[in-house]
């Protein structure tokens, strides 16, 4: 399942990507305001009974790295760990259904590659949550697997941990970037060749490969700097890109396209300029790089039709959801030159990664011509960097994720503000 990166970033909070670093507030909350009324009840003219301990339902593999501060959300919270048959989307259901880990107060996901095995968090599975469950806090950028929107009409915030990566992911971004300019992959290729096509237009030994390499790169390669590099998105990822990028260090202009415009004095500290339409960015752009978690309705946002807007020869960066680009139509904008260069971390179909996109990928051909964009039999090669969903796998991500998904619950079940909500505008009235 793919992983985007865009998470707004809270007023204040620095250009790291590990949780926030103010101390961890007191973590045995006053259970007793989220507890069904009739756990608060008493009986007699008695005190009441201490309450009990909201319930958190922890999905997925155990904490790995934070185990202070999961042995303390462990006193604060009761912790139920549902078994990996449990997680099963039909015995997942049946198990709410029956209330079987009875009315829970939170949903904990720590790790992106596990928890998920319900699938898609939809109204089958949501109508099914306990009135009780008031945050559902998850490692990982991307939310396209739940119905965020519906959550928050049931009153339930879901928080993501895009702060956590998007140190991971910029550097990530980076790199991609950098190939799209200097056809790393061609570069890299060409070193390590070893012929086994009978192509005419392959070389026919790993020297030759080499020395066609160092003669004809040098053509189709450019400087990042005074370039535009154009941002779909411009929350914690998109912001840390710019910084990387722009003045003093790679010189780069900076310009982003978001739903929502950023403060005056942010777009200032990273000379960024704000385009009002998507269409605007994309002819501003020689660089576009998609980092946003989704598209304002839910369908791809490069196609066909927003390719026609790129200037001839642009590059293309993703690092965000490969179901928000339309591949055939990527791989169509490649092949007639309307791209020069793309670099894709996340794909539509994974594990499975486009065909044709492989084969460029591959591809060790004649440079592109300046005047077509294309070689003898195809595009040139070191068009095309793909990689496996990389670029916000580190341990510190990783460790930012569990701590700050505790955090958000810590935050919520405290009666307080959770610190990475994103469905805020859908929470029912009175929440």
């Amino acid at each position: 399942m793919a992983e985007p990166t865009n998470t707004p970033m809270p007023p204040g909070t620095p250009v790291r990507s590990l949780s926030p670093e103010p101390a961890l507030p007191s973590l045995i909350p006053d259970a007793s305001k989220f507890l069904p009324a009739h756990l608060r009840t008493s009986s007699g003219g008695n005190a009441a009974a201490p309450p009990k301990r909201p319930i958190v339902l922890h999905i997925g593999d155990e904490i790995k790295y934070n185990p202070k501060t999961y042995a303390e959300f462990s006193t604060a919270f009761e912790v139920v760990r549902p078994s990996a048959a449990e997680r099963d989307r039909p015995e997942f259901i049946r198990a709410l259904k029956e209330r079987r880990w009875g009315d829970f107060s939170a949903i904990f996901r720590p790790f992106w590659g596990t928890g998920g095995e319900m699938g898609r968090w939809d109204a089958e599975l949501i109508d099914l949550l306990p009135d009780t469950v008031k945050v559902f806090a998850s490692a990982g950028a991307g939310f396209d697997w739940a119905d965020t929107k519906l959550l928050g009409e049931k009153g339930i915030i879901y928080c993501n941990s895009g702060l956590a990566a998007a140190e991971a992911v910029a550097d990530f971004a980076v790199a991609m970037i950098i190939s799209t300019f200097r056809h790393l992959p061609w570069c890299i290729s060409a070193a390590v060749f070893s012929p086994t096509s009978s192509d005419p237009n392959t070389p026919s030994t790993s020297a030759e490969a080499f020395q066609t390499c160092h003669a004809r790169a040098t053509a189709v390669s450019h400087n990042p700097r005074g370039h535009v590099l154009g941002l779909i998105g411009f929350g914690n990822i998109g912001q840390q890109i710019a910084a990387k990028l722009g003045h003093p260090a790679f010189g780069m202009r900076i310009a982003y396209y978001d739903v929502e415009r950023k403060p005056v004095d942010l777009e200032t500290s990273l000379s960024a300029t704000f385009h009002p339409t998507l269409t605007s960015l994309l002819a501003a752009s020689d660089c576009v790089v998609l980092a946003t978690p989704a598209s304002p309705d839910g369908k791809p946002l490069i196609t066909a039709s927003t390719l026609a807007a790129f200037q001839r020869g642009t590059r293309f960066v993703n690092v965000a959801r490969g179901s928000l680009v339309d591949e055939e139509a990527l791989a169509d904008a490649l092949d007639n030159g309307t791209l020069s260069a793309a670099a894709l971390d996340v794909h539509a179909d994974e594990p499975r990664v486009n065909a044709r996109l492989v084969e460029m990928a591959r591809a060790l051909l004649v440079p592109s011509s300046p005047t077509t964009g294309r070689g003898a039999s195809g595009p040139g090669p070191g068009r095309v960097m793909l990689t496996c969903h990389n670029a916000g796998g580190t341990v510190e991500t990783h460790i930012g994720f569990e701590e700050l998904s505790m955090r958000n619950i810590l935050a919520v079940l405290k009666g307080g503000k959770a610190l990475t909500p994103v469905n805020l505008g859908y929470l029912k009235q009175g929440e």
